[in-house]
């Protein structure tokens, strides 16, 4: 028999019952929530299970979810069963101010990048991970940049208009302006050409 969502949340249920939560299969993908102190438990489960063959760590993340309480930062795994071509994503969160989620790295090598990445732009601190420093950013940095607590763009900007970002403005005609706030008689006459 195929390998199926059906069938993997089976096994997943009878071996973690009701400590998985949050199932849904967006877009035909399985994906769930656990604590994140079970995550190496289920890492390993779906590794080493003869009928899952979860062996392939496709990618781990972050995300920032600034108003989940205690649960502000998301640890994400996609994993791939190569033999069967079937994926599943899973998800474990942690408080911000503790964001600590053990380290995937001891079971797939490929976690040992990705978890520095998530760390270097979201702070999750990967207890165990052998060599947990910055990797893009530099290391004299104080914050996460990815983090959704800094504005996506300076506030004071002039020389944008907010229609062309698709928040309503006041651009055309009759609305000229520029960096400076005026535009020629040259300029207008050339952009009514255009």
């Amino acid at each position: 028999m195929a390998l199926s969502n059906g069938i993997i949340k089976s096994r997943l249920t009878e071996k973690f019952g009701d400590q998985l939560i949050d199932w849904e299969e967006p877009y035909g993908m399985l994906t769930f929530s656990a604590s994140k102190d079970l995550n190496l438990k289920i890492l390993q489960f779906l590794f080493d299970d003869p009928e899952l063959k979860f062996k392939f760590l496709t990618d781990l993340t972050a995300v920032h979810y600034p108003d989940r309480k205690c649960e502000e930062l998301a640890v994400v795994y996609h994993l791939h069963n190569l033999i069967d071509n079937i994926r599943i994503r899973f998800k474990v969160f942690t408080d911000i101010l503790k964001p600590d989620v053990f380290s995937a790295t001891a079971l797939y090598q490929s976690a040992n990048w990705m978890e520095r990445e998530a760390y270097d732009f979201y702070g999750v601190n990967f207890v165990g991970h052998p060599n947990l420093i910055r990797i893009q950013n530099v290391e004299e940095m104080e914050y996460f940049p990815q983090r959704k607590e800094y504005p996506l763009e300076e506030q004071s900007r002039i020389d944008k208009d907010d229609e062309m970002f698709g928040r309503g403005g006041s651009f055309g005609p009759g609305n000229e302006r520029s960096y400076h706030g005026t535009i020629s008689d040259d300029d207008k006459e050339a952009m009514k050409k255009n």
